[in-house]
């Protein structure tokens, strides 16, 4: 065998060595993965948990900004099943008072969701608070069509049907609101009887659609 056809020998204890070394890596690379795959599944997580919100709030604010005095039953249906807590019992103590003033007034408001944005989220406490920019038309007899363009400040909150709204108003103008902050809990949304004054937010809120929509009952 010449020169060149020798291979050189590598001690056996070099190798084991090196083994062992590859071999001690094997669990720091994991433990490393792991961290980053947790740290990112959490972001991951929070990112749809956000996205289910904002589609939720954004429906249901569009929902309760939608009557029509033709078909009350199922409209009314709708509010009440995209609400939960104080705002969902108030719907339903004052729903046959308030579906003789829609019948009344004879107004047509829908809504269309233009844009929306998460402000708060706590997965964990199943608490949200969303603003959605909404345009809302109002349609009263022997009148044009009147479009408006709201923003409104809702709470959701995390229910065993989904995330439902728990209130909802206007939001307040100014910087806090285009922060997505407000000074004070939304109210109870909805638009105001025709030819009649809205009621203050200390008693059922903001006219959302303006002074010609009904505005639902507030429960007492």
């Amino acid at each position: 065998m010449s020169e060149g056809d020798r291979k050189p020998r590598r001690s056996p204890l070099v190798v084991v060595a090196g083994a062992t070394a590859a071999l001690a890596a094997v669990p720091a690379l994991w433990s490393g993965w792991s961290w980053y795959a947790a740290a990112h599944d959490d972001s991951a997580a929070y990112a749809r948990a956000r996205d289910t919100v904002l589609a939720a709030g954004e429906q249901a604010a569009q929902n309760m900004n939608t009557l029509d005095h033709r078909n009350l039953s199922p409209g009314l249906d709708l509010w009440e099943s995209s609400t939960t807590g104080d705002l969902h019992d108030q719907l339903v103590r004052g729903r046959a008072k308030f579906e003789g003033q829609v019948r009344q007034a004879q107004t047509v408001t829908s809504a269309k969701a233009l844009s929306g944005a998460v402000t708060e989220l706590d997965d964990r406490a199943g608490r949200a608070t969303v603003m959605i920019a909404l345009r809302i038309t109002v349609q009263v007899p022997g009148s044009a069509p009147a479009t408006k363009d709201s923003r409104m400040l809702g709470e959701l909150t995390r229910t065993a049907g989904g995330w439902k709204l728990s209130a909802l108003g206007q939001a307040p103008m100014g910087d806090s609101a285009a922060d997505g902050q407000s000074s004070g809990a939304p109210q109870q949304p909805g638009p105001a009887p025709s030819g009649a004054a809205a009621p203050q937010p200390s008693s059922a809120g903001p006219s959302a659609a303006g002074p010609s929509a009904p505005q639902p009952p507030a429960g007492h």
